[in-house]
């Protein structure tokens, strides 16, 4: 530990970056001369193949081992250090990713940069005008929203970069915003890059950008094949297109100058990638602009704890948009206490109240939006005759039910066997959650036989096109109910809808994870957002067993500061993310044994570490035990810093790869996961 570190004397090199195989690197010395000149994503002109002649290459990684004998290695030849291709930047961006979350840098580099694919070019279609002409002049902006842009146009013409959140209410106009302040940049010369959290708000973005922007819109999604992608990138390399729309992968479009990036609806917890590495695309994007030069601004309506804590902090700007446009008013919202509904013996998803607000809704010609909350419903334990949940007493989240009844934390291991009656009230009505949409969507037609349903979830969204069919459908009134899980309360704007329901809003508080909280607070705001956008004042109806808690009646009154403050407490007390960091250490084996005897000794290398910095709670099963065929176990490791936590990953790397514990455990895998949003 006490030794200087030793100069990085070789380089790894890749020579064609759009190959498929992006882990075929070369390895090259290192001239003395050039030692200070060369990182991570450096251009450089090395020999390759026979003869003298030299090929332009990137650097990927670098070592003070040679792969090789001396006598095999040449050395680079130069460093190009004045027109840099963008894939430098995007290789630099792909090391830090690597660094700042783990994995391989072949997973990094394979997340960020583009694989060539053939694709069959479509016939040119004719272009669009820059403007779209069938556009409607957009009404003036109201002072909310002006002040909102002159703040962000003041800095960005003196050259200042900020990050900036833009805090409005539903339906305030958070889109027009970002349309002004994207105009700006691109009359600099500037690209742009807007992110959104699902494919099911692609068709009313991608309608307003090209309303605004025409032929300069291109969008990304997971539905578009390898070679469709890769043409946008190659578009959008060759500057054909200014702006990409599109969720977490947009953020690596090859512009080669990028102004801004907008993060819309920035709270949402699909930025955070699944797959390895597991990036949050908020601070990738945050990372991107400071590479650039460029700057951010997040949106929402329920910006996420983190962001509200950055900007207490002072690390972003404010600009608060607190009135719809219009002046339209904000729904009202009622809270049913489903406590009651069964005393009373309605035992159905469907209280007496909402009962008669849907049929007073149809009868009036008038939409309905009703939002089956299904998030966490694999696991937590509760009474329905008092609401009673059955928490960890160590770590305030709820125990999650396993199959051999018995009830688990995650964060520190603790067991119980799950009751039979509430430990509470002595109730039978006690146990998981088990209802669906399909099963909803019967009741309602029994209910009202002449309701016309639309459901959208994951079985009605399998194929290419289903979510816009869906909403078009509901937007030109061809159904009276849309009925579905999160994906139909995020962002959408349908002017019928004057009655939205809430069913099962405790699902998400009672996650199992820390979040459960902020969760359902944001999905409550955002649900409710979508009554009222047109001519008649919405109302909401909230569905719950725990009317009283903090998130709900915050969600109630979209009070988003008195929600932060109430939830920062309490991640402060239990130091949770963001005012700590977790560090998830996944482990996968094939052999439960082994999975188990790799958990315990991370978990002892890492104690044998701990100190004020660290805190590591004992080696834990996985919420799911057991997925194809390989055992999950779980070591979470907190601390107050972040950057202590990749100490802690680099050495469990460093301790993976060794003797004898990769000998030991060559059927295991282990993965990282910083600051999870959910349960492993």
């Amino acid at each position: 530990m006490g030794q200087l570190r030793k100069a990085m004397r070789y380089a790894d090199i890749i020579i064609d970056i759009s190959h498929e195989r992006l882990d075929r690197s070369f390895q090259y010395r290192i001239p003395e001369a050039l030692e200070a000149s060369i990182r991570i994503g450096s251009v450089v002109a090395v020999p390759f193949g026979n003869g003298t002649r030299t090929r332009q290459g990137f650097v990927v990684g670098l070592s003070d081992e040679p792969k090789l004998p001396e006598e095999k290695l040449r050395d680079i030849v130069s460093v190009n250090e004045k027109k840099v291709p963008v894939e430098s930047q995007l290789i630099e961006l792909a090391g830090w990713m690597r660094h700042h979350y783990g994995g391989t840098l072949t997973q990094s580099l394979s997340t960020v940069l583009p694989v060539k694919k053939k694709v069959q070019r479509r016939k040119e279609q004719a272009k669009k005008p820059e403007r779209a002409e069938s556009a409607k002049a957009a009404p003036p902006l109201n002072p909310a929203q002006q002040h909102a842009v002159d703040a962000f146009r003041g800095d960005y013409e003196k050259g200042i970069r900020k990050t900036y959140l833009l805090f409005g209410v539903t339906g305030s106009g958070k889109t027009r915003v970002y349309l002004e302040m994207i105009e700006g940049v691109l009359a600099t010369g500037k690209s742009v890059i807007v992110l959104i959290p699902e494919i099911a708000l692609t068709r009313q973005n991608i309608e307003r950008f090209s309303a605004r922007f025409g032929d300069m819109v291109a969008v990304l999604h997971s539905r578009l094949s390898d070679g469709e992608r890769y043409e946008v990138y190659e578009r959008a390399k060759r500057g054909d297109i200014r702006i990409v729309l599109g969720p977490r992968s947009a953020l690596f479009v090859p512009f080669s100058s990028v102004g801004l990036i907008v993060v819309d609806e920035e709270h949402e917890t699909s930025y955070k990638s699944e797959q390895v590495p597991k990036y949050h695309a908020r601070e990738v994007a945050l990372q991107r602009a400071k590479m650039a030069g460029a700057a951010v601004v997040l949106g929402s309506a329920t910006p996420s704890v983190d962001s509200l804590l950055c900007v207490k902090k002072g690390e972003y700007q404010l600009l608060s948009m607190p009135e719809r446009v219009e002046s339209r008013p904000l729904p009202v919202t009622t809270i049913v206490d489903m406590r009651t509904e069964l005393k009373e013996g309605n035992r159905s998803m469907i209280s007496s109240l909402l009962r008669e607000k849907i049929a007073d809704r149809l009868q009036r010609q008038e939409q309905v939006l009703l939002f089956l909350n299904r998030r966490g419903m694999a696991g937590f334990f509760s009474c329905r005759s008092c609401g009673h949940v059955i928490k960890c007493p160590h770590c305030d989240v709820s125990l999650h039910q396993h199959r051999d009844g018995i009830l688990r934390c995650h964060y520190c291991g603790h067991k119980e066997v799950q009751p039979k009656t509430c430990p509470k009230c002595g109730s039978k009505y006690i146990g998981g959650f088990r209802a669906g949409t399909q099963s909803v969507e019967n009741l309602l037609q029994k209910l009202y036989p002449q309701v016309r349903i639309l459901r959208m979830d994951a079985d009605s969204t399998k194929h290419k096109g289903d979510h816009d069919r869906i909403l078009s459908q509901f937007a030109a009134h061809e159904a009276d109910i849309l009925l579905g899980t999160q994906m139909i309360v995020k962002g959408h704007d349908f002017a019928g809808v004057t009655l939205v329901g809430v069913l099962a809003a405790d699902l998400s508080l009672h996650g199992g994870d820390y979040t459960g909280s902020e969760r359902t607070f944001d999905l409550l705001v955002q649900a409710g957002g979508r009554a009222g956008r047109g001519e008649r004042r919405g109302e909401v109806v909230v569905q719950t067993y725990q009317p009283q808690h903090y998130a709900i009646t915050a969600a109630a009154n979209a009070d988003v500061n008195g929600f932060a403050e109430r939830e920062l407490a309490f991640r402060e007390l239990l130091r949770y993310p963001p005012v700590a960091h977790i560090l998830l250490v996944q482990i996968f084996s094939g052999a439960a044994e082994e999975g188990q005897a790799a958990a315990q000794e991370i978990h002892a290398a890492v104690a044998a570490k701990k100190g004020k910095r660290l805190s590591v709670a004992k080696p834990t099963e996985a919420m799911i035990a057991k997925m194809k065929d390989r055992f999950r176990f779980a070591v979470y490791v907190k601390a107050a810093e972040y950057d202590a936590l990749v100490e802690v990953k680099d050495e469990i790397e460093a301790l993976t790869k060794e003797e004898p514990f990769a000998g030991r455990f060559s059927h295991t895998r282990i993965f990282f996961d910083f600051d999870p949003l959910g349960m492993f």
